[in-house]
């Protein structure tokens, strides 16, 4: 199991601005922000699911990844990966994937995808059938 990841963006402030937007739907706040060097972000959990406290995905000040890594965040329904690709586009994200099912993947994988500032894949993803 991951614990955390991260990466790097040219603009902390931008692109926190960003993924608070864009993840707030899915449940995700700052958890930890270490100056103007990094944030980490995560959803807040039950205290005894001994996840991290500086959150799950961590944004650093620094030159992005060549090539841009591909972030997928888990959904837990329909309505998530909808608010989640809403949500990025009205915080500045562009489209790279409309809401919907992907069935090249498995038969219920239903994602969005969104390019973020500095031109990462963002995802969000329910594997779940529309009936739960």
């Amino acid at each position: 199991m991951i614990d955390h990841t991260g990466i790097n963006v040219t603009d902390l402030p931008r692109a926190l601005a960003f993924y608070e937007q864009a993840l707030a739907p899915l449940g995700y706040s700052v958890r930890l922000r270490l100056g103007d060097v990094a944030v980490g972000l995560g959803a807040v959990r039950d205290a005894k699911s001994g996840d991290d406290p500086g959150g799950d995905f961590w944004l650093s000040h620094g030159t992005p990844q060549t090539p841009r890594v591909h972030v997928a965040f888990r959904a837990d329904s329909h309505a998530e990966v909808i608010a989640f690709h809403e949500a990025a586009l009205a915080a500045g994200g562009v489209d790279n994937g409309a809401p919907g099912y992907r069935p090249h993947y498995h038969p219920h994988y239903f994602a969005a995808f969104v390019l973020d500032p500095d031109g990462y894949n963002i995802e969000a993803v329910c594997h779940k059938s529309a009936g739960f």
